[in-house]
């Protein structure tokens, strides 16, 4: 009974990891098909991906994804930092926290319709401008909540030390507060990147004709029919949000360590 109980969590595990990890596998396994429909085998080839590297509307959007990332994530981190200081240290309300972190859980639809009816009214032209302030929202307040949280397991004194010493405040905050917070500025920063590389919703809404992002394009793909080079593309995001999340684990693991 006791080896059964033992393995009954383990068989679930299998079981959960199985469901999430089969139609991803599957994808990245019909990337690779020969035949022209995602449906049926017809093969192993590289075409479609070299395909993918032809395409230009494809490599136009991946670039206008990448710089809205960028500056999504640059953004987030500078406002997002002092904004979870601010709620750690001067503001200690449940009032203010709530409506600081409110746009990392308030749907995307939602927070899309606001953002095109705030634009609209201020008279802003839609295009990757637009689509970048929309990120910042959301991305700010992700920032913001992985920094606050760690600021919990900080330690003043290092802080107060510092002061002690004669540091100046921006001395202190720069060579003290912001290295004993990188590990979670650096997790927040990467998960706004990967956040923002696929978010569709906020972008469909606030962007303009001429500038799509490479969600917009998938979108417009799939409307005429999935192909390999779908599934080929799928499997290159696959691959960078995988990069970017060990990168984040390393880097947040030498920090640990360092500190130890």
């Amino acid at each position: 009974m006791r080896e059964r109980g033992g393995r009954a969590p383990l068989l679930v595990l299998v079981g959960a990891l199985v469901f999430l990890w089969v139609p991803v596998l599957v994808l990245v396994g019909m990337s690779f098909n020969a035949a022209g429909t995602p449906y049926t085998w017809g093969g192993a080839t590289l075409d479609w991906y070299a395909a993918l590297a032809r395409n230009e509307e494809v490599l136009t959007g991946l670039g206008n994804t990448l710089l809205v990332a960028a500056g999504a994530t640059a953004g987030s981190v500078i406002l997002g930092t002092p904004l979870a200081i601010g709620l750690h240290r001067h503001l200690r309300s449940g009032a203010w926290e709530a409506l600081s972190l409110g746009p990392a859980i308030a749907p995307d639809l939602v927070l899309a319709i606001g953002l095109l009816s705030l634009f609209v009214l201020s008279g802003v032209t839609l295009g990757l401008h637009s689509v970048l302030l929309g990120h910042l929202v959301f991305g700010t307040a992700f920032v913001a909540a992985i920094v606050r949280t760690r600021l919990g397991h900080t330690d003043p004194a290092l802080e107060e030390a510092s002061r002690d010493l004669g540091a100046t405040p921006l001395s202190t905050f720069f060579r003290i507060t912001i290295p004993s917070l990188a590990p979670a500025i650096l997790a927040g920063g990467l998960l706004v990147f990967t956040l923002s590389l696929d978010e569709f919703v906020i972008a469909f809404f606030t962007n303009g004709p001429a500038t799509p992002t490479l969600p917009i394009v998938i979108y417009s793909m799939v409307r005429f029919g999935l192909t390999p080079e779908i599934n080929a593309l799928a499997a290159v995001l696959l691959l960078v949000t995988f990069t970017v999340v060990l990168a984040a684990q390393r880097l947040t693991g030498i920090g640990g360590r360092r500190r130890a």
